[in-house]
């Protein structure tokens, strides 16, 4: 007798088994289907990128007919991505059905604002900025969206950068009192011409002495340093851009020098942001990584601006700052960084005047009104880009942060862990890691 039901058991469980098997594999081809016909359908839609102008992402939006049609692929996969199970999904698959769950969630939005676009009556774009467009503060909370992460809200990022102001003020406050000075002899010594190379040639010096120091720290921190090729340092010759430090392009990190000097306090930072294990890194770690053909048809632009901007955070470890005045460069560019997070939401969604712009600006920064003045022009021009950077940076913290308080904690693996499937949404990124 107990054969007889050792017997029907096996049974029973093989005939189970054997169904779970049929239902995964079904579930499987189902979601090759979904993902298949989606990207047939998405690149028919050929959607245009997102400019850094918020006037050419309006000029660029379609006639009502194919917002329609974008809506109707939008709603068709998100219809098809809930009949699937996501836990009977590989991680490389949950990994795809996340993406394409956000984008939808995103284009749904822009579509309905797009809607209301293309049934208003206007005579043209209004250029000053984006609070100035009609339905305006819905655009900037999308385009926050966009550029930052979907569970960004402009409440939420303005009081991000009054609490990245305060961080920042009371580090430049901490280097001050580590120098001996009093604030005054301080402000006056910073500026004196020790802290100014004088030729092109002592700069290009110092930013290889730099990149070798950096070089010899990188592999106890960083993954995929041995294949990455070094990065090449040359001065720009763009006067266009002369108005930034420095930036990155095509494995060649170039430094502005235009003026009769370049800030010592400069170097430290601005290589490891451009440089390794920043821009460069990033990018070039990225062609290393397998990527699905649903990632591949997605970039997250800012998300590569708050890596470079966190591994700032990191420059003693790495041996970038060598001293308190290379750390001070970092943040007397990261307080400009700072207020520009809440002046971009003032601007744009509370709908500040460039003058209250310019009275908060002067509140935590002195005697550089030249900048603000440029920098105002700018956020108008570009809402939220200049939000990328802080955002990014405070997120990795954060997460560092809790993690590190497991004994098994590994930076290493931390950083290969944000790295290795390329830039990603921070609130799905954040889902990778456990947290």
């Amino acid at each position: 007798m107990v054969n007889r039901y050792v017997r029907i058991s096996m049974q029973v469980f093989v005939l189970v088994l054997f169904s779970c098997q049929n239902k995964i594999e079904s579930q499987s081809t189902e979601w090759e289907t979904i993902t298949k016909e989606f990207i047939k359908d998405y690149k028919k839609l050929d959607l245009p990128g997102l400019e850094l102008s918020f006037v050419e992402n309006l000029k660029n939006i379609r006639d009502k007919k194919s917002v329609q049609n974008q809506e109707k692929v939008f709603i068709s996969l998100e219809k098809a991505l809930h009949k699937i199970d996501k836990n009977q999904l590989s991680d490389r698959d949950k990994l795809d059905y996340e993406v394409l769950l956000y984008e939808c969630e995103l284009n749904r939005e822009r579509i309905i604002i797009e809607k209301k676009w293309l049934n208003a009556i206007r005579d043209s774009i209004p250029t000053t900025k984006i609070f100035d467009v009609p339905n305006g503060k819905d655009w900037y909370a999308y385009f926050l969206k966009k550029w930052v992460d979907k569970d960004a809200t402009p409440d939420q990022i303005y009081a991000l950068g009054v609490k990245e102001i305060e961080k920042v003020t009371s580090k430049i406050k901490e280097i001050q009192i580590k120098s001996g000075m009093d604030s005054l002899d301080f402000s006056r010594h910073i500026k004196d011409s020790i802290f100014f190379y004088s030729n092109v040639e002592m700069v290009q010096k110092r930013f290889l002495q730099i990149r070798e120091t950096v070089a010899d720290k990188l592999p106890e921190i960083f993954p995929f340093t041995d294949s990455v090729p070094e990065v090449k340092i040359k001065r720009g010759t763009n006067k266009n851009l002369s108005q930034v430090p420095g930036f990155y392009t095509n494995g060649t990190f170039y430094y502005n020098y235009f003026n009769s000097s370049f800030n010592k306090r400069q170097v430290g930072w601005l290589y490891i942001h451009e440089g390794m294990p920043g821009h460069h890194y990033q990018v070039m770690a990225e062609t290393l990584l397998h990527r699905s053909d649903v990632q591949k048809m997605f970039r997250y632009r800012g998300v590569g601006e708050g890596w470079a901007a966190y591994v700032e955070e990191i420059g003693n470890e790495i041996g970038a700052y060598q001293n308190i005045y290379d750390e001070l460069g970092k943040w007397e560019w990261d307080i400009i960084r700072s207020v520009r997070v809440a002046l971009d939401v003032g601007l744009n969604y509370y709908g500040w005047s460039d003058q209250k712009a310019l009275q908060f600006w002067q509140k935590y920064i002195k005697g550089q009104d030249d900048i603000a003045f440029r920098e105002i022009a700018r956020m108008k021009r570009w809402p939220v880009q200049v939000i990328t950077y802080k955002y990014g940076s405070n997120k990795i913290l954060q997460w560092k942060s809790q993690l590190e308080k497991n004994q098994n904690f590994n930076l290493r693996e931390f950083h290969k862990n944000i790295l290795k499937n390329g830039l990603l949404p921070y609130s799905i990124l954040e889902s990778q890691l456990g947290l």
